[in-house]
């Protein structure tokens, strides 16, 4: 559980919950069977799903989260308050690696991610939890390259 307090209202949490779990009937996974879904909410209180698309050569594949976050960069978005991963498994399932340094890229590393497993359990981590020590856009800062 993450020490830092979730800035969400109990409605927004509800609905990013809710929207996130009902996203996973949309994934397309005929050969996992993995369903996955997520939403996203935005600063301006938007919520963007997505549900994880698989085809029959595996790395060809995408991610619920990185189809949600790709949906809202393309939408114009670009500042975030929270995502929410839903997924059939019990206890919840965790972002995967390449998924988590795809969100890093467009959030802060107090963002908080809310992990909802079949059983309605969540697990709350943020963004420094689930990808300590991580490699982002402010790694490319004019000063550090140049101290190279």
């Amino acid at each position: 559980m993450s020490s830092s307090k979730p800035s969400l209202t109990a409605q927004e949490l509800q609905t990013l919950a809710s929207k996130a779990i009902a996203a996973k009937a949309t994934a397309h996974c005929p050969y996992s069977k993995f369903r996955v879904g997520a939403c996203i909410l935005t600063q301006s209180g938007d919520y963007i799903v997505g549900a994880n698309v698989e085809n029959a050569s595996y790395p060809v594949g995408t991610c619920a989260e990185r189809v949600a976050f790709g949906t809202a960069v393309v939408a114009g978005y670009k500042k975030f308050k929270a995502v929410a991963v839903a997924t059939d498994s019990n206890p919840p399932a965790s972002p995967c690696g390449m998924c988590r340094q795809f969100m890093n890229e467009f959030t802060t590393p107090s963002f908080p991610i809310y992990m909802y497993g079949s059983e309605g359990t969540c697990t709350i981590k943020t963004m420094r939890e689930l990808l300590p020590d991580s490699f982002g856009p402010e790694d490319f800062s004019k000063e550090r390259v140049q101290a190279s």
